[in-house]
């Protein structure tokens, strides 16, 4: 094999698409990764990088353009690292994005099951219900450069609704009059480090402000401004985050005008929520994730259902209607709190929730005897620990509802619960992030199944 170097040019076809969203070529047996790539073209790719395993590349020409190709309708598609696909169809992301789905199902974890469908966004547009705008050293604010930490300068997003991208204006603003200084993590110093917003179904929102400090000047004028800018916001907070590194919500909040919350509706069900507490950035496709678990579940009238990572509790309360018992559990104490609360403000009675890392809750559950007919688990991006899946699997529960957002961890996990006995037996992919390369899925995994 002929080894690759940077700047050479070769012709190629572009054969499909990575998990980032690049476009996959194949040159003298290596693999080439091409942004903005679309699968089926003949394109001359210029090689940039050469790895170990693989080489990165950029388009230099295209033979023959695709069909699925389309124009980007945002000026800082390629420099943002907010979208991945918004040089494609919305058909070919689906594609893209079911492919990746039953690629990691497959290749990872071992398993037959074929993904059914993908379900994608009727408004792929200004779907998010949580933005969140990092704040550069000079004061700028927008989304951080694919794998940098530098901020490219956004003022209006497509995936953002428009308030949200009005309150982040308005605290860009406030710090420019008021010059009070950004925070610079090379240097540690500075306030301002984040602007985070949260929006509802009625189009209310809630403004938490983060910063290096415990005290921000002009708080007054600051509410004044966010409000004149979004004037159905509910609420201004501020989040103190005097820690190093790129985690950007701290652990102290103090109320500056308004409510330290937002409600919102989701299933028929209201939901409290607070700033740090977990709920799907994407309402109306969140509604559809749940009404496929739902579907998989298959919960009877006489079940006990165990749902790990509840956040909120909003699986847990959607369980909640179709079962006899159900418990949440979940590690970050204010989400619990809203949990409780939402459940009371719902009429539910058969919901009990835990405070707990998911793996130390499910082995105290398992040893006190319980065994739920039906776990479902809705882990963040790394997946299930495998002490998290022994638990599971000792609790001997008929069924398992796994939803995830990262195929990679899925296909992983979906191995190690095969080594228990359970076998996935069905797979649906909801597309919770259009123009992102991030994909939902949902699996049925059934103990014992052939």
């Amino acid at each position: 094999m002929e080894a690759l170097k940077s700047g050479q040019i070769h012709t190629a076809l572009t054969e499909g698409y990575s998990s980032e969203g690049y476009g996959v070529a194949r040159v003298n047996g290596a693999v080439v990764f091409i942004p903005q790539a679309v699968r089926g073209e003949t394109i001359d790719l210029q090689i940039t990088k050469v790895m170990k395993t693989h080489a990165f590349g950029r388009i230099a020409k295209i033979h023959s353009p695709s069909q699925e190709r389309a124009a980007p309708d945002c000026p800082h598609f390629g420099k943002c690292g907010g979208c991945n696909f918004r040089h494609l169809s919305y058909q070919e992301e689906l594609w893209a994005k079911r492919q990746r789905v039953q690629d990691a199902l497959t290749r990872i974890g071992g398993s037959g099951v074929q993904v059914e469908e993908i379900l994608g966004a009727k408004n792929p547009n200004h779907y998010r219900n949580k933005c969140q705008y990092p704040v550069g050293p000079q004061g700028e604010t927008g989304f951080f450069q694919a794998r940098t930490h530098q901020v490219v300068p956004v003022e209006r997003c497509l995936l953002q609704p428009e308030a949200c991208d009005r309150t982040a204006g308005a605290v860009r603003g406030w710090m420019k009059r008021y010059r009070i200084p950004a925070y610079d993590e090379k240097t540690g110093k500075g306030l301002i480090r984040h602007i985070y917003v949260r929006t509802n179904r009625r189009g209310e929102s809630l403004c938490c402000v983060v910063a290096a400090g415990r005290k921000v000047p002009r708080e007054a004028e600051l509410a004044a401004l966010v409000l004149a800018a979004a004037p159905k916001t509910v609420g201004v907070v501020l989040n103190v985050n005097t820690k190093k590194g790129n985690v950007i919500l701290g652990e102290q909040y103090r109320t500056i005008w308004g409510q330290n919350f937002l409600m919102d509706t989701l299933r028929g069900l209201e939901f409290k929520l607070s700033v740090p507490s977990f709920y799907q950035v994407n309402r109306d496709q969140a509604e559809v994730l749940y009404g496929k678990a739902l579907e998989f579940a298959a919960l009877r009238e006489d079940e006990t259902a165990l749902d790990l990572y509840c956040g909120a509790g909003t699986i847990t309360l959607c369980l909640a209607g179709r079962a006899k018992r159900v418990i949440g559990a979940e590690i970050v104490p204010a989400a619990i709190r809203d949990a409780k609360e939402n459940a009371k403000r719902n009429g539910v009675k058969n919901a009990e929730f835990f405070c707990g890392d998911a793996a130390e809750t499910a082995a105290m559950l398992e040893a006190e005897g319980l065994r739920p007919g039906l776990i479902t688990v809705d882990p963040p991006r790394k997946g299930l620990s495998p002490e998290v899946i022994a638990a599971t699997a000792a609790m001997e529960p008929e069924r398992i509802v796994y939803i995830s957002c990262d195929p990679a961890t899925l296909g992983r996990d979906v191995k190690l619960f095969a080594g228990y006995g359970y076998r996935a037996v069905r797979a649906a992919a909801v597309d919770m992030f259009p123009g992102t390369a991030h994909v939902e899925t949902c699996v049925k995994l059934l103990r014992g199944s052939l």
